[in-house]
């Protein structure tokens, strides 16, 4: 998913585990990747949506569904067919998908503290983890948060890829002043993923407004 993936654990971390994490996030990799022609997304993405709920993998349906109901919940703001009709990208939620379906492939597994990180999209398996957020002018991590066992943060920002962060209803790059926008959610890392787009499409004042309406149990640290 070109990015970095990590698996914390407070003592050594088994291979059974590790192996685990691997295989989770190697088959999102291989059925969501809207950079290969024949992966299962590209495969399906001229359907209609209910047709590539039909057709999908069982396992990575969540996935679809997530990114057409928050498509739907903001008019369209946040829109796996951003590209266009006929065309299907979740980069905006999938890592945080691969990141639950690790997570729930460990469970009740691991003997020991584990927190995952796929690309900062971060889950605590097990035991309670503090965490910081970049700060893109001096590099310090702050604020520092934390998170109990099953809570999920993501963070959305412009400082490692530029304007990559795309309006779902021209395409054109996400306006505004923020730099970076984290999500923290008591249960979903997919959720945390998909809200830390769309809250920093929206600005604060407008998305402090939709996670009020849509999602009052995560909170977001602006920056």
């Amino acid at each position: 998913m070109g990015t970095v993936a990590r698996v914390q654990t407070r003592g050594p971390a088994d291979k059974a585990t590790v192996a685990a994490v691997q295989d989770a996030f190697a088959r999102v990799n291989r059925l969501l990747n809207a950079h290969d022609p024949e992966s299962e997304l590209s495969r399906l993405a001229g359907l209609a949506d209910d047709a590539i709920l039909a057709q999908c993998d069982p396992e990575m349906r969540p996935c679809y569904e997530a990114a057409f109901q928050l498509r739907d919940e903001t008019d369209g703001l946040f829109n796996p067919r951003w590209k266009g009709a006929g065309t299907m990208d979740l980069g905006g939620i999938a890592k945080g998908f691969a990141v639950d379906l690790a997570a729930a492939a460990l469970a009740g597994k691991v003997a020991q503290d584990t927190l995952l990180d796929l690309g900062g999209n971060l889950k605590a398996v097990r035991g309670t983890w503090r965490i910081g957020v970049y700060s893109p002018e001096g590099g310090a991590a702050l604020p520092v948060r934390t998170l109990a066992a099953g809570a999920s943060c993501a963070t959305s920002a412009r400082y490692f890829r530029g304007d990559h962060i795309r309006d779902g209803r021209t395409g054109a790059a996400a306006a505004g002043e923020l730099t970076s926008v984290t999500v923290v959610h008591p249960t979903s890392a997919m959720r945390a993923d998909g809200l830390s787009t769309t809250l920093f499409l929206l600005g604060r004042d407008a998305g402090e407004r939709f996670l009020a309406a849509h999602d009052p149990a995560a909170t977001a640290i602006w920056l």
